[in-house]
């Protein structure tokens, strides 16, 4: 969308319903096994003279390997994407920068890309370690033939502080 071409009296609705063949280049790019389901739907809202706001409703339904079984993980998806397009940002000048808190800002661009932003929002909204009901990492114990494994008892090297303080404190008694 050419955002100059927008009306500046009234906000403007979109609606996004990628088709087969397009959810799976997504699902492609996006490195996950399949997209059944994807819309996303909003308004570009005009903010003053040039600044604008989008909000819309991102709503998916994501296939992914499961991170310990590698079986098809279904997720619903269904984010609420708020975001600024400044067409003047004030450049911070000091010496130690603070991140905003807002980082739902944009510049201004000429043409808005729906489908990028879309895109985008739907990547930030994934499952980092998806997993299938029921998976487990278990434990593994790997040592030389002879050699008792290490527990996880054995890595917390002050573990057993306080039960050698208790006893010598029953010793003092």
């Amino acid at each position: 969308m050419r955002l100059s071409e927008l009306t500046t009296g009234r906000a403007t609705p979109f609606s996004l319903l990628p088709n087969a063949p397009e959810r799976k280049a997504i699902a492609d790019a996006l490195g996950i096994v399949a997209i059944k389901k994807l819309k996303f739907e909003g308004t570009l809202t005009p903010q003053g003279r040039s600044d604008w706001t989008l909000q819309a409703k991102l709503g998916a339904t994501v296939v992914q390997d499961c991170v310990v079984t590698l079986d098809p993980v279904t997720t619903r998806i269904d984010e609420e994407i708020a975001r600024a397009y400044m067409a003047e940002i004030p450049e911070i000048d000091a010496a130690e920068l603070e991140m905003s808190q807002d980082d739902a800002i944009d510049p201004l661009p000429e043409t808005l890309d729906l489908a990028q932003v879309m895109i985008e929002a739907l990547s930030l909204a994934l499952p980092s370690y998806p997993r299938s009901a029921g998976a487990d990492l278990g434990k593994i114990a790997v040592t030389a033939p002879g050699i008792a494994p290490m527990s996880d008892d054995d890595a917390k090297p002050f573990a057993g502080l306080g039960a050698l303080r208790e006893s010598l404190e029953k010793k003092e008694e």
